[in-house]
């Protein structure tokens, strides 16, 4: 593991100093020379960015905007995502880490793939830049992509969402027609040492996961009927784990951001909303614990006085003086915790909508019981005790996408709480309820707070809500990256912060 670690920071190296002009190389004698180049070279240097980017900056805006999270005592770094604010600036870094070093990369792979008919690389590489795509379109819902990526055209068109959703189900199908199971894949680590077998499955669950979410506007039914019908599928979650590392510049991308000190700071900024902990430990008007769900210390730390407490969204608690940092729970992490770009848990949720969508009830509680202990399972508790989760939420399939909407919602919390962002805004569950932010907390008098004001499995109103969302509303939708729009006169008017997606339209 070690290893990989350091190869893995020398890759971010390369890919910072490389990755944005391979076609220049020969200006540089400090690059490789382009006949040096291929794909075990350049792939994992876009692998390890895209886990930088996904596993770390759209997992805490994620957090925020899905209400697992809140900004901590003290600090303001990301305050104003807990108030439901995104700003062009905020994402450009991502935006430009996804676009140049990430895609980029890729499309190199893919087309010296191509050119020697390696099938394994070019069906990898594809996977990811689908998966990339469907990240970008999910953030912003229109991105360059018919003229992305040419370095002649500064000013490329902006696509629609349902547009970049058709073109990479187009290019997962061509790239899963040309590969066999049994093909090479160059070196890389997600599947270190797999044939493309491994890619195989993940880009069926892939194929999944996009059919699904635009599964309200697109007859996909069919197509998802196929793939299950089918079932190849990864056996386990797919993520990056097993590469990261103790050092320096090779922890997980998270971790390193949040709670490593090797940089000199001791800053805390992300700790557990009352959302996520009053629906994970569930109670009742007077405080009894009703329910109390096994993967919680999986997800939170307790907090200095081994309690689970979560804050208000909107609000840092900063004039406070009982609510100190020891007073809230901060997620757990370690240097070595996985990156998850899907989940086992994920693909029975899906597998349960469907079902619920054709009106095969029976199936649908089953795989929606699956998913469940499928949870359970990657947060390292007992599957069987699923089952007191399931009597707490039980499926219901007259209102199917609230039973899947919360536990899905719950089921990645510690996981990928972006992808919980995503769902949150397509199944539009879990929804927002009578009580507000301000009901629970008045940042002028420390004995306002009344957490037991919550209800379980709802949203809430932030404290001084970003004005452009307001009351009741999700960020549904960021404005475009200003690394993209301030150069390209081709960035369409951003039609607003309340403006859904076309997959929750």
């Amino acid at each position: 593991m070690k290893k990989l670690a350091i190869i893995s920071t020398l890759i971010l190296g390369l890919a910072a100093t490389s990755c944005n002009n391979y076609m220049d190389i020969n200006e540089s004698p400090n690059s490789p020379k382009e006949s040096d180049l291929n794909s075990s070279i350049v792939f994992p240097a876009a692998e390890m960015n895209l886990a930088g980017s996904y596993g770390d900056y759209l997992r805490i805006v994620g957090g925020y905007f899905a209400q697992y999270y809140v900004q901590t005592f003290g600090t303001s770094n990301y305050l104003d995502y807990s108030r439901f604010e995104q700003s062009a600036t905020r994402s450009s870094s991502t935006y430009t880490q996804l676009n140049s070093r990430v895609l980029k990369s890729l499309q190199l792979v893919r087309n010296y793939a191509e050119q020697h008919e390696e099938w394994g690389d070019y069906l990898a590489a594809t996977t990811l830049r689908a998966f990339t795509y469907q990240a970008l379109v999910d953030c912003y819902g229109e991105v360059p992509y018919t003229e992305a990526l040419d370095a002649t055209n500064a000013t490329p068109h902006y696509d629609d969402g349902k547009t970049v959703y058709n073109g990479i189900l187009a290019e997962l199908n061509d790239a899963l027609s040309k590969a066999k199971p049994t093909d090479h894949v160059c070196t890389n680590f997600l599947f270190p040492g797999k044939t493309a077998d491994s890619w195989i499955k993940f880009a069926n669950a892939l194929k999944l996961r996009i059919l699904s979410r635009q599964s309200s506007v697109a007859n996909s039914d069919p197509e998802i009927g196929a793939l299950i019908a089918e079932g190849n599928f990864p056996t386990a979650d797919v993520a990056y784990q097993g590469c990261w590392g103790t050092e320096a510049g090779a922890m997980s991308p998270f971790y390193a951001e949040e709670f490593a000190t090797n940089w000199g700071s001791t800053q805390q900024n992300v700790v557990a909303n009352i959302a996520i902990i009053g629906s994970m430990q569930v109670k009742d008007s007077e405080g009894g614990i009703v329910y109390d769900d096994p993967r919680l210390p999986a997800f939170f730390e307790k907090n200095g006085s081994g309690n689970y407490t979560g804050g208000i969204s909107g609000t840092n608690f900063s004039t406070s003086s009982s609510y100190k940092s020891a007073y809230w729970c901060r997620p757990v992490a370690s240097a070595t915790m996985p990156v998850y770009l899907l989940t086992i848990a994920e693909l029975y949720f899906f597998e349960a909508e469907y079902y619920a969508r054709t009106g095969k009830t029976e199936e649908a509680k089953l795989a929606y019981g699956l998913a469940v202990a499928a949870s359970f399972q990657t947060a390292g508790v007992d599957p069987s005790l699923a089952a007191g989760f399931v009597a707490q939420w039980p499926y219901d399939q007259s209102n199917y996408e609230k039973s899947i909407g919360i536990a899905k919602w719950i089921a990645l919390a510690g996981v990928n709480p972006f992808e919980g962002y995503c769902e949150l805004r397509r199944l539009k569950y879990p929804a927002f309820g009578s009580v507000k932010g301000t009901d629970m907390y008045n940042e002028t008098d420390d004995s306002s707070y009344q957490p037991n004001k919550y209800v379980a499995g709802t949203l809430y109103t932030p404290i001084k809500c970003y004005g452009p969302v307001g009351e009741g509303n999700l960020l549904q939708r960021w404005p475009y990256a200003e690394s993209s729009s301030a150069r390209n006169s081709n960035t369409p008017s951003f039609p607003g912060y309340t403006t859904p997606i076309f997959w929750a339209q």
